[in-house]
């Protein structure tokens, strides 16, 4: 049995992740893509800055990964999910205000602050925001090389699904949905 897979970037990509490199190096095992912070001057005042399979290719195959948060004052990552796996998030700068939905729409959330940890349960809903008035820093990880991604907002308004079938489907209403979808790059 092979101790690892280190990805080749250069090769296919299945849902096994990359296929193996042939020739691999101690620097396949060491990612430095995390110290620097992330730019937190967009739409949400955050950013995300991974070392997933397609970054950091000695986690392919492991079944982890990690991502650095960086979220400025007023800063929110919109409720999303990770259909592939579980995440834990670490509180290292700041107050965070996380939380998830279950399944039965029962929603645990908590203001977090340095050292403070909180998991959430592969594919739920979930969200953080900076809850403090100074910037904050976190570090998740993931129970996969690759957790997938889906962001709530943008899969309502950021894509080409008719008005109408939105309306039908959220119970919003046609003005409030044009107005979300001009925001975030929606046709339809």
């Amino acid at each position: 049995a092979a101790d690892f897979c280190v990805g080749d970037l250069n090769g296919p990509v299945g849902p096994a992740g990359y296929s193996c490199k042939k020739t691999v190096t101690v620097n396949d095992f060491v990612y430095s893509g995390l110290a620097a912070t992330g730019n937190t001057s967009n739409l949400i005042k955050a950013a995300v800055t991974p070392a997933f399979s397609a970054q950091f290719p000695g986690v392919n195959g492991l079944g982890i990964s990690i991502a650095r948060l960086d979220l400025a004052i007023g800063g929110v990552i919109p409720m999303h999910t990770h259909p592939g796996a579980s995440e834990v998030l670490v509180v290292i700068q700041g107050t965070i205000c996380a939380g998830f939905m279950s399944s039965a729409n029962k929603v645990y959330f908590k203001s977090l602050n340095k050292g403070d940890i909180m998991v959430f349960p592969q594919g739920l809903l979930h969200f953080q925001i900076n809850a403090g008035k100074t910037q904050s820093l976190a570090f998740v990880s993931f129970s996969s090389p690759d957790p997938g991604l889906q962001i709530l907002d943008f899969a309502l308004f950021a894509n080409d699904l008719p008005t109408d079938i939105i309306e039908e489907t959220t119970f919003l209403d046609a003005a409030q949905i044009k107005k979300l979808k001009g925001v975030l790059g929606g046709t339809g």
